[in-house]
Formats: C-alpha cells, sequence, structure tokens
C-alpha cells in the first residue's frame, strides 16, 4: 500500500476569480461538472475573470483528478472525484475543488488511482473526512491525501484493472443511453396518441384530477414511532427511486400494529395507486407494482388512488408525468422548495380518452419496458464478464 500523498502530494487549490462579462474567460469546472459515474459533464461550463500570475500550473492535463472539497448531502457525502480527459492547458477548477496530480506517471497510472479514489468514495470513505458547517459538508483534504492509501500494484496490473473498469463503465453509459431512448420514445408516443397535455390540440374533454381519483397522502408517523424492522416506511427518497425502477433497501420500519392501526384509518397503498415525492419536478412517479405491506411519510409523499374504472394507471402515470415536467412551475409552489401541493394536483387536467386507447398505450409501455429490462440484463452481463477477466 501506499498513501495518496506519496503519489500525488498535496491537492492543488482551485480559482475562483471575477464574473466574465465579456465571454472571453477562462472555462472553470465546479462541482455542477461533476457526474456520479467520475465523468466530466461539459454542460454549463462558467467562464471566469482570473488575472492572478503563476496558475500555468493549474490548467488541467488530460489524467488529472479533481476532488470536491465542499458539497454533497446527508444522502451524498462529500468527496466525489472525476477524471479529466478532456483538452488539455484549455480548464481551470474552482476553490470548491482540488487538483490530485500523480507525480510519477510512469510509476502510477493516473486512471488506476481515479478508480482507486472512485472505490473509496463510493464505500463510503470519505465519510470520516467530513466536516458540515452551515449546512455545507466540507471534506478535510490534507487529513484525506495523508491518510488513503492505494494498493502498490505492477504497472501491467494497473493497466488490466483500468482496461477492465473501462469497460464496465462503458457498458454503463451505454446502457443509459439506450434508456434515454426509450424514454424518448414512450413520450414521444404518448404524444403522438393524445397530444400535449397542456394544448390539448386533439380536442380531448378534461377533467381534473380529483373527479377520477382519491388524491391526498398519508396519516402522520411521528420520529419517535420510527423501528429498526418491522414494516417498511418509505420516504420521498425511496419512492423516488421505486419509480426509476431501482432496488431499494429500506431504512426506516414501523411496528405491524401500527400499520394496522394506520391503515384502517387512511387505508392502504394498493397495486395501480401512483405516489410520486411532493419534490418532484422530474415526475418520479410509481406505479405500485406489489402486494407486499408498506406505509410512507406524509405530506412528502403524495398518493392517487384511482376510482374510475375508465381511467388505466399506466395512461395517468405518463399524463401526470407530462403535466408535472412541462409545467412544474404553475403546479408546484414554496418559498424554500418548490413542492406539489395536494389542492394543486387535484386541479391536474386529465384527458377524458376511450378505455380501449389508454389500454393501447399501456401495452405499447409493457413492451418499451421489456427492452429496457434486456438493456440492463445486458448491462449486467458486461460487468460480470469485466469483473471474472480481472481475476
Amino acid at each position: 500500500m501506499a498513501k495518496l500523498l506519496e503519489i500525488t502530494g498535496k491537492a492543488i487549490s482551485g480559482e475562483w476569480g471575477q464574473d466574465d462579462d465579456t465571454g472571453t474567460g477562462i472555462p472553470v469546472l465546479r462541482t455542477t461538472n461533476f457526474t456520479n459515474e467520475g465523468f466530466v459533464n461539459y454542460k454549463n461550463v462558467v467562464t471566469r475573470s482570473i488575472l492572478k500570475k503563476n496558475i500555468a500550473e493549474k490548467y488541467l492535463r488530460h489524467g488529472d483528478v479533481i476532488i470536491e472539497k465542499s458539497g454533497g448531502s446527508d444522502k451524498q457525502p462529500v468527496g466525489r472525484v472525476i477524471f479529466f480527459e478532456g483538452e488539455e492547458n484549455k480548464y481551470l477548477f474552482n476553490n470548491f475543488t482540488g487538483l490530485l496530480r500523480v507525480q510519477n506517471p510512469e510509476e502510477w497510472l493516473p486512471k488506476y488511482v481515479f478508480y482507486a479514489l472512485y472505490a473509496y468514495y463510493r464505500n463510503g470513505g470519505t465519510r470520516a473526512f467530513e466536516n458540515r458547517t452551515t449546512g455545507l459538508h466540507n471534506l478535510q483534504v490534507d487529513n484525506y491525501v495523508k491518510s488513503v492509501d492505494i494498493p502498490k500494484l505492477s504497472y501491467r496490473k494497473q493497466q488490466h484493472i483500468c482496461e477492465t473498469l473501462d469497460h464496465v463503465r462503458d457498458a454503463v453509459a451505454y446502457r443509459e443511453r439506450q434508456l434515454t431512448k426509450l424514454d424518448e420514445l414512450i413520450k414521444a408516443r404518448f404524444v403522438e396518441m393524445f397530444g400535449d397535455c397542456r394544448l390539448n390540440p386533439k380536442g380531448w374533454v378534461t377533467k381534473n384530477l380529483d373527479q377520477v381519483a382519491d388524491v391526498g397522502s398519508s396519516k402522520r408517523v411521528f420520529v419517535e414511532e420510527l423501528q429498526s424492522e418491522g414494516i417498511p416506511f418509505y420516504r420521498g427518497t425511496e419512492v423516488g427511486a421505486l419509480a426509476e425502477g431501482k432496488s431499494i433497501r429500506p431504512e426506516l420500519f414501523i411496528t405491524e400494529g401500527h400499520y394496522k392501526q394506520l391503515c384502517e384509518a387512511t387505508g392502504k397503498p394498493q397495486k395501480g395507486d401512483l405516489l410520486m415525492p411532493s419534490i418532484c419536478p422530474d415526475g418520479r412517479i410509481w406505479v405500485v407494482d406489489t402486494d407486499a405491506p408498506f406505509y410512507f411519510k406524509d405530506g412528502r409523499v403524495l398518493w392517487v388512488h384511482l376510482t374510475s374504472q375508465n381511467y388505466n394507471p399506466v395512461f395517468l402515470l405518463y399524463t401526470l408525468k407530462d403535466r408535472i415536467m412541462t409545467d412544474y412551475e404553475s403546479i408546484a409552489s414554496g418559498t424554500t422548495f418548490a413542492e406539489l401541493k395536494i389542492f394543486a394536483l387535484k386541479k391536474c387536467r386529465i384527458f377524458d380518452v376511450p378505455l380501449s386507447l389508454q389500454n393501447q398505450f399501456a401495452d405499447f409501455v409493457a413492451e418499451v419496458d421489456k427492452s429496457k429490462l434486456f438493456a440492463e440484463l445486458f448491462a449486467q452481463s458486461t460487468c460480470i464478464l469485466a469483473e471474472n477477466h480481472s481475476k
């Protein structure tokens, strides 16, 4: 093992400079240009006026590792890393980030160091180096660099590991592109069949959502009533993840007796019900697809239960996604965070279209979902092959 400090030296601090009024400033990467996969996102790179001298060594070079020094949240620790593969001597990095540059690239492959730090972060290693002030999470960078160990391997072994992980990362990126295209295909089919929900070019009769469904939330569960085991209790975070088709591991629970009392008071979520986080600009809506018992947080999760037999839950899902994602600012409200309110959701206008057309659309979505499953299985298979190849 070798200390990160021996490999890169101390982290180099970033630059921010002044506002660029001319548009001729220096491009500066920020944490908003970090992706959770370790890539640089070059969209919305700001330019800044930086007149400071002696910054030539701070211009990013191929193989540099940029680390997040400030940011994160309770759910996402600070300390993300990205690997720079862009144009050299063009970009700087801001003062919320730091630069780790391998000093001897003939001994340490920069991408191998990046992957080691990426794995360290994903395994929660940076949490031990966090300070929290006024809501910000700050990384104790000096302690981090002095403490983190990197497995010392032969240069060839480092190359082999990087080649393997590159294949995995490419497979994941390919899957993400596939899924995005499939989502776009569903949206296009919806508009083709029914038209834009705001403009209603086909002239459908419309109804308020509360004319076809009960719209509300749950009964309040207090913090002291939460348990370490029992019936799963979902917050907006878990519901949002389920809406994205992700597997979740519940962290909070209530007792079975308490669950029965709550269900007697409010009913319980059923297959076909729609649940969504109250902060939902990206339209993450989950159509409940399980009979397993669970309950959810009041206010932070909104609940739509169809009362009309003339509506298909999948059609309703994509209707609401279209309305929410294209018109969120007019539907949501709030001084700190724009949230969906029950009264506003009740007034969302829904097309009154024949159930046969809704079912036809739902069948199309089911076929596309099969393609999504294939894309997922392809990526998983590629990852397994890559892991076996690296052994």
